[in-house]
């Protein structure tokens, strides 16, 4: 053989060799960036706080733990890109723009409230941005054809439905349901979609009465709930009102086995009612004292993913001196749900971390997690349920307990409330 042969023979085997080595070599590590805004000024200012700090905290764990490895080898590390959106829907169009093209942001998260995150929706779709929606309950963001949006929060259409379904396993003999409630656009949304519900399970809803926002006395409609006699009411609207109409309702003294209360009952003002709100059901969309765990994950044939309750609360506390609220949880739980996307995709290509987010069914210490995927509600959260509390006697004093979701419940329900 001519020793020209030889010397490409060799040469290929170098190259062979070469190909080889970087083929079982890691990839380098990266770090992608987050985008959103933050209503750092403005009427959100607050709830936008929590949202971010707990968003913040979940990145700085990551990367405090060497990032997220693909199965390549590669490291995945974060950092944000943010700007204050001044709770101004004019400031979010103009901000996610530049987000997406002069930042070359690779992920989105939303920003504070429904309306804002409307229009940042438009930008991330209009781009293919992946981005989680948190702090954003309204339906009509993701009935908009949109396929990049990923909602956190429970819809605002089911913040009451989860009270029939409740209502229904503890006392199947029940019929009968009246619903009272503040002339409002949220509350009008959310007992409409409520009364749907129980009419399409077979419910007789006997009373549909809204009050003005001023109303401060609700003895004509409380005479109209005696008349009707059903056995559950439902409604309300926001924390005065909802304080009102509830003491009201006790100091009847009605016969009422099941009484749930929109916005009031979770906070933590409505205990000065005393005895009027033992019983007293509400809505909200994470508790701390929620017990979500991996075994109740496990019972309910889930996967578990990420961080015990518990450790967030106390890690929470730790980093910001405040206990947290369902905003902060609802910002951590958005990083976990584009972490555990990441880790299922094998990948951060926008097309695989949809097929991923798509395919999602887990349950985190702030709930179920699952996404529609039809098109008519594209990235709608279907799996989180909005958690029930009620106040009860614990050890002498007024106390809130989760009472549903089963897998989520700290004690049994208080049933029925007045006799």
């Amino acid at each position: 053989m001519r020793k020209e042969s030889w010397k490409l023979l060799s040469l290929f085997a170098l190259l062979a060799l070469v190909a080889a080595s970087c083929a079982q070599a890691p990839a380098e590590s990266a770090t992608f960036t987050i985008g959103f805004t933050a209503s750092i000024t403005g009427k959100y200012e607050v709830s936008s706080a929590a949202q971010v700090n707990a968003f913040t905290m979940w990145m700085d764990e990551i990367n405090a733990a060497g990032g997220i490895e693909l199965g390549d080898g590669s490291i995945i590390t974060f950092d944000t890109v943010f700007y204050d959106d001044e709770s101004n829907t004019e400031r979010v169009q103009e901000l996610y723009t530049r987000l997406a093209t002069e930042d070359n942001a690779d992920f989105l998260i939303s920003p504070y409230s429904s309306g804002l995150t409307a229009a940042a929706a438009v930008i991330a779709e209009q781009y293919g941005k992946v981005m989680i929606t948190t702090g954003a309950a309204s339906d009509e963001t993701y009935q908009a054809g949109y396929t990049h949006v990923f909602q956190t929060y429970t819809p605002s259409s089911r913040y009451l439905t989860g009270a029939i379904d409740h209502l229904g396993t503890i006392d199947p003999s029940v019929t009968k349901i009246a619903f009272v409630y503040e002339n409002d656009k949220f509350s009008t949304g959310v007992v409409t979609a409520a009364k749907d519900y129980a009419e399409s399970l077979g419910y007789e809803v006997v009373l549909f009465e809204g009050y003005d926002s001023e109303t401060v006395d609700f003895a004509p409609f409380i005479n109209k709930i005696e008349a009707a006699a059903p056995e559950a009411i439902m409604g309300g609207g926001h924390r005065v009102d909802g304080k009102a109409f509830a003491l009201q309702l006790y100091e009847k003294g009605l016969p009422i086995n099941y009484f749930a209360v929109l916005v009031a009952p979770p906070e933590p003002e409505f205990a000065e009612l005393g005895d009027a709100a033992l019983g007293v059901i509400g809505p909200s969309q994470w508790e701390p004292l929620a017990a979500f765990t991996p075994e109740s994950a496990a019972d309910a044939g889930l996967e578990w993913f990420g961080v015990l309750g518990a450790d967030f609360t106390e890690n929470y506390i730790a980093a910001f001196d405040a206990e947290p609220s369902y905003h902060a949880a609802g910002g951590y739980a958005a990083g976990l749900i584009l972490e555990k996307a990441i880790r299922d995709a094998d990948s951060i290509d926008p097309e695989a971390l949809k097929t991923a987010l798509e395919a999602m069914d887990i349950l985190t210490f702030y709930g179920r997690i699952k996404f529609d995927t039809t098109p008519e509600s594209h990235g709608l959260q279907i799996g989180h349920d909005m958690v029930y509390i009620q106040w009860q006697m614990v050890d002498g004093t007024l106390a809130k307990q989760v009472v549903w979701p089963l897998e989520g419940a700290t004690a049994e329900t208080i049933y029925p409330i007045y006799e």
